[in-house]
Parts: structure tokens; sequence; C-alpha cells
């Protein structure tokens, strides 16, 4: 059971969640978008969302910023929460401007919102689940793309709920937060997805 738990915090690690969630919109929106499209976002976000904070993860802990991925200290998430900001903006502009995928814009636009909030409290020394900010903003954005299209995908919100569920037993389970900071988390991630929901449904 310990193993079990354990994965289940590495296997949905909020560095996936973003892609997650693009992923998610290409596979349910009904509307047409050139699979060279498609596949250069994924790429291109691939690389920001995964692959770049990876490597920026291992350049802070060769230089001893910070001793573990999953950032158990606050002092530990104020460079990775800070150059994650950075790499919100760039896909914003860059990868996702607002002419383009404007559910995607948005989408990125409360994920900003987000790693702003948890920057700012981890400056004031509170630690609140990264875990739960992601998994709490997919799901959110989830249930606007169901809104949105007008599509029942009540089997998908069910298993976005069960994962968020066993996110946050197995966060409690290796004593990684508190319920507290459990109920900040998912908040943190759901409200600025809800904030923005109107500019694009």
């Amino acid at each position: 059971m310990n193993w079990l738990l354990k994965s289940i915090s590495f296997v949905f690690h909020p560095i996936i969640m973003p892609l997650l969630g693009v992923i998610f919109y290409f596979t349910k929106s009904p509307r047409f978008i050139p699979p060279e499209v498609m596949e250069a976002k994924i790429i291109s976000l691939s690389i920001l969302t995964i692959v770049l904070p990876i490597l920026l993860y291992y350049l802070l802990k060769t230089i001893g910023k910070t001793e573990s991925i999953y950032l158990k200290t606050t002092k530990e998430r104020i460079i990775p929460l800070a150059l994650n900001t950075i790499i919100c903006l760039l896909i914003i502009v860059r990868v996702l401007p607002d002419n383009q995928i404007l559910e995607l814009y948005y989408f990125f636009i409360g994920i900003l919102i987000s790693t702003v909030v948890c920057l700012i409290l981890a400056l004031l020394k509170f630690k609140a689940s990264i875990h739960m900010i992601a998994i709490a903003g997919v799901f959110m954005f989830a249930i606007g793309i169901s809104l949105h299209f007008g599509k029942n995908l009540n089997g998908s919100l069910a298993l976005f709920a069960l994962i968020a569920g066993a996110i946050a037993t197995s966060r409690l389970h290796l004593n990684a937060h508190t319920n507290v900071e459990l109920l900040f988390g998912f908040c943190i991630g759901l409200f600025p997805q809800l904030l923005v929901l109107p500019y694009w449904l």
C-alpha cells in the first residue's frame, strides 16, 4: 500500500498536468484542428512544461537550491515557482496566443494565476499542495470543456475526481501535507480556472 500511494504522487506529478489538460482538450473538442497544429502544440508544450522544468530542477539540485522533486519546503519552492511563472508567460505569449486556441489560452492564464498565488504563499511560508493545485485546475478545465461543447463527459470528470482523491490520500499518507494545505491547494487550482471560464465559455 505504501508503494502504491508513493506511486500515485509520482505518476500524477504536477509537472504532467498542463499537458494532460491540453491532450484532453484536443481529444474532446469537436472543432477541426489540423493534425500538424496539434502535433506542434503538444511537442512545444511537452518541452516547455516537462523537459525544461526537469532540466531546471537538476540544475537547481546541482547548485544546492533544492533537494527533492516534491519541493518539500517553502524555501525550495520559491525559485522553481518563479521559473514556472516565466514559462507560463512564454507559453501564453508564444505558443498559445489568444487568437489561436482560445480555450487553451485561458487554461494557461488560469495556471499562471495559480502559480503566482502559490509563489506568494511560499514567500509567506505557507506550503499549499502543488499536486492538488494541478489536478484541480485540470478538473475545472474539463468541466468547462463539457459545458462549452455541450458534451457528456461525466465518465472523464468522475475519473478526474477519483484521481484527485487518490492524490490527496497519497499526500496525506506520506505526511507531505496537512488537510488545510490540501484544501488550499485544491482551491488555488480550481478558482482561477473558474475565474477565466466566462472568457471562453
